[in-house]
């Protein structure tokens, strides 16, 4: 069987903000978001070449998708990549949960196939990992990923695939300067050493690397990520300081800079899109160049700040 292989971009737009409804609590960031806007950022990003929407369907139960969907309707299919998940999770009971929830999506999206399908968070590897098999022989999946599995899952999940002459074809875990699970668990070498594509997510910890914030300048109120980092603010400030100081040389901001190392670190990151702006950002981020003193120098400052990021979905991935 041959399969064409995942055409992988530079960095992926996120869109878990997407399913934010702006009211405060009712998501994850308190994000107020027009059509008209997200619009605007999608015509930015494509403008600039970034083409692959990363969503799903516990964005916001369905909001994310749908609004996704609408957006994206001013473009010829060809012209993008739609990648969404599975969430065990969030299964339902009918006969085939995975056929089921891919269908939802696929009704949200308004288009017929998905570019790269995941199975979101690990509940059962044997269980639902052969639940893909028939949808990439329909064409309804062009390519499938794991997210938030761990280094035995993720092979457990290639060796399923592999007998119906399939693999795993993307992985995709939090990984941050402040979040270097993945790597000290060997799953970035083992992708490396497989030629699988590592989608990182998270990247710039919710805002908590932009450089934006500060313990005077704290994240927005009544968010669930303001709970999570405003108390970490205070240990972050010497690295986030040196973010924006590698920055000021090339003409970038904090965040193209953290955006850069996931880049240099041989990832594809995932970066959240709520605002035109962002997208200059991520141009500027893919051409930063930084050095191994720079690289360096950030894990070391990320390292003493010595807090923890795991998300509460997260388990560990040490096993």
């Amino acid at each position: 069987m041959t399969m064409d292989n995942l055409k992988t971009p530079k960095i992926a737009l996120g869109t878990w903000a997407w399913g934010d409804s702006g009211e405060t609590g009712d998501g994850y960031f308190g994000s107020l978001l027009t059509r008209a806007g997200l619009e605007e950022i999608a015509d930015k990003a494509h403008a600039a070449g970034f083409t692959m929407w990363d969503t799903a369907v516990v964005y916001g139960m369905g909001r994310s998708e749908t609004v996704l969907g609408e957006v994206l309707k001013r473009y010829a299919r060809s012209d993008y990549q739609l990648s969404t998940k599975f969430t065990p999770q969030a299964a339902g009971t009918g006969e085939n949960p995975v056929a089921d929830m891919l269908e939802q999506s696929l009704a949200r999206l308004d288009t017929d196939y998905i570019d790269l399908y995941w199975i979101h968070n690990p509940a059962d590897v044997m269980r639902w990992t052969p639940h893909l098999i028939p949808l990439l022989k329909s064409g309804k999946v062009k390519h499938v990923g794991v997210s938030n599995h761990n280094l035995g899952e993720i092979e457990r999940a290639d060796q399923i695939l592999g007998e119906a002459g399939f693999r795993v074809e993307a992985v995709q875990n939090h990984y941050s300067l402040l979040y270097r699970s993945s790597e000290d668990a060997g799953i970035l070498n083992y992708c490396r050493n497989q030629g699988i594509p590592f989608f990182a997510y998270m990247v710039l910890e919710q805002g908590a690397l932009s450089g934006r914030y500060s313990p005077e300048n704290p994240l927005p109120e009544g968010t669930n990520r303001a709970q999570v980092y405003n108390g970490m603010l205070p240990q972050l400030k010497a690295l986030t300081d040196k973010l924006a100081s590698i920055g000021q040389k090339q003409n970038a901001a904090a965040p193209d800079v953290a955006t850069a190392w996931a880049i240099a670190k041989g990832t594809t990151p995932i970066i959240g899109v709520t605002r035109p702006g962002y997208v200059d950002g991520l141009v500027r981020a893919t051409s930063l160049v930084l050095s191994s003193d720079d690289i360096a120098a950030l894990e070391a400052l990320a390292e003493s700040a010595n807090v923890n990021t795991r998300g509460w979905w997260e388990k560990e991935m040490q096993v």
